[in-house]
């Protein structure tokens, strides 16, 4: 492979210098707030205990250009998004219960029905927030350099910012206080590139939370989940906002803001019931809701929950993310953007949209994906397979998934991890999908990572402080990177403003023998970058 040794990594290590590195590591982690809480459910009201998040050793390798690529095109995917958000018929088609996805997936549905419900009542949402994170990986062929590949586009709850924040800044302690004992040329301070996530979302959240009211009375909701271990990630943007910004932060679940929330019938003003600072309790304004919960199923238990749901999205105060922004962000609408024209409809229409893209950077854009197309589709790729329907017979799509099976995965409209389905399970799935349901899957190539990369994996699976949780594990690996963004915009006629910015990074490693990659489900550790020719 031309370029980088990608098979060299990481360096070799004494089995005092793995032992010493670890100590600095975890030390750092734990005086640095690179937490969890520990896996003990119910979790206490007040925290007593906290875990180091998991975490690798070493930084991850990744060519400069390709991180320079991945930068770039964020600024392109923000707007890109914002746009796709606008567009109800686009999205009605895609995702909706009537005729796209939501008709086949429930939860999709729900979400979609709620929305439509808003819009006919004469409800809309005046402005937008997106905090983004697109996610990629280096796709590896061989005898070819590396190439950037997205894996998927987030609109919802983008995490692990923060932590990897704290990460990459542990990586560079380790090199300034051991110099990684000079076991590799490549670890150098200008190969360590600056990560300021926090900071970065921060800003998205204060240009809502200013674009919303002036008020200093005002605050912003985190709506989170139920023994939500994550909570550290989350923390770090409220002392950021606090400090920074002088705005508070609230945080509360599903469950309690069903019984805490109100809206004010005339002014539709979003109002929760909280300790305030002269009274055991009182209404506060709230100015955005920023949405860590409300992404799978689990986080709606009950009917309930999804009635406040949409309670939330009646109020004037700024969704991080809207409904239509969390629509925008399924598997479906990703497929979809990857047809003939797509891009070009939202990014390239000069009678619609005053900024407009070139074809050479649209282009740019469409290298990053992969092969994709819905389990629906007839030979034509992008319509349904209306014989198959009629007939019961399987589609164009899934006999196509059948063939290419070990080069593909199987996404639903799912977030968090764990939902998808790969290789050589997918025949055996697609025995028991239903035809109804072809439409909520699409296939995907796989992206060809890497071979034989490795690095050392740190977990801390409790709070007993078994030296046996905290031994590094040496394993080959597959590194994701992710992209962070923000974008905030409204509805003006369809030209809309945006202002928009590209605001730090992740690095999330997991063992070749895992196929999912969420840190939170426990598949992958947090990791940085290491910048290579």
């Amino acid at each position: 492979m031309p370029g980088f040794d990608f098979a060299s990594w990481p360096p070799t290590l004494s089995k005092v210098q793995l032992e010493e590195l670890t100590v600095y590591a975890t030390s750092y982690a734990l005086s640095h707030g690179l937490l969890y809480l520990p896996p003990v459910l119910p979790l206490p009201t007040v925290p007593s205990a906290a875990i180091h998040a998991p975490l690798a050793l070493f930084p991850s390798p990744i060519p400069r250009r390709l991180f320079e690529k991945a930068q770039k095109l964020q600024r392109i995917y923000n707007i890109l998004y914002s746009r796709v958000a606008l567009d109800e018929a686009f999205l009605d088609k895609v995702m909706g219960a009537e005729h796209g996805v939501g008709k086949v997936d429930d939860f999709t549905g729900q979400l979609w029905r709620g929305w439509k419900a808003l819009r006919d009542e004469g409800i809309n949402q005046l402005q937008h927030l997106g905090i983004f994170r697109s996610d990629y990986l280096l796709h590896s062929l061989e005898d070819q350099e590396p190439a950037l590949k997205q894996v998927e586009f987030n609109t919802i709850s983008s995490s692990f910012g923060t932590l990897s924040q704290r990460v990459s800044e542990l990586h560079r302690y380790l090199h300034k206080a051991t110099s990684y004992y000079n076991v590799s040329p490549h670890l150098r301070p200008d190969r360590f590139p600056p990560n300021k996530t926090i900071a970065g979302v921060a800003s998205g959240l204060a240009a809502a939370h200013a674009a919303y009211s002036s008020s200093k009375d005002t605050r912003i909701l985190v709506v989170t989940q139920d023994n939500e271990r994550n909570v550290f990630d989350q923390r770090w943007l409220e002392y950021e906002l606090l400090d920074k910004h002088s705005i508070r932060m609230v945080r509360q679940t599903l469950t309690q803001l069903g019984r805490t929330g109100r809206v004010d019938p005339a002014t539709r003003k979003l109002y929760i019931d909280v300790p305030t600072d002269l009274e055991p309790a009182g209404f506060v304004e709230v100015s955005v809701v920023y949405f860590r919960a409300a992404y799978t199923p689990a986080d709606f238990p009950t009917p309930a929950h999804y009635t406040t749901r949409f309670l939330l999205e009646r109020s004037t105060a700024i969704k991080c993310p809207s409904l239509p922004l969390q629509l925008a962000g399924g598997k479906k609408v990703q497929e979809v953007l990857g047809q003939a024209g797509m891009l070009e409809k939202f990014l390239a229409d000069g009678k619609k949209y005053s900024q407009v893209f070139s074809s050479e950077e649209i282009q740019e854009l469409r290298s990053s994906f992969m092969g994709m197309w819905g389990l629906d589709v007839g030979e034509d790729m992008l319509l349904p397979d209306v014989e198959a329907a009629k007939s019961g017979k399987e589609s164009f799509g899934v006999r196509k998934a059948r063939e290419e099976a070990k080069s593909l995965v199987l996404k639903p409209q799912r977030e968090g991890g764990g939902n998808n389905v790969y290789k050589e399970d997918i025949p055996a799935f697609l025995d028991t999908l239903p035809p109804q349901e072809r439409e909520a899957w699409i296939a995907m190539q796989l992206i060809v990572t890497p071979a034989n990369v490795g690095n050392y994996l740190i977990r801390a699976g409790s709070v007993s402080g078994s030296s046996e949780s905290q031994t590094p594990v040496r394993t080959d690996v597959i590194s994701e990177l992710g992209i962070f963004g923000w974008s905030l915009f409204g509805d003006d006629g369809g030209d809309s403003k945006v202002e928009e910015d590209t605001v730090g990074w992740l690095v999330r490693t997991k063992g070749t023998e895992s196929n999912e990659g969420g840190v939170a489900t426990g598949f992958s550790v947090l990791d940085s970058i290491l910048l290579v020719d």
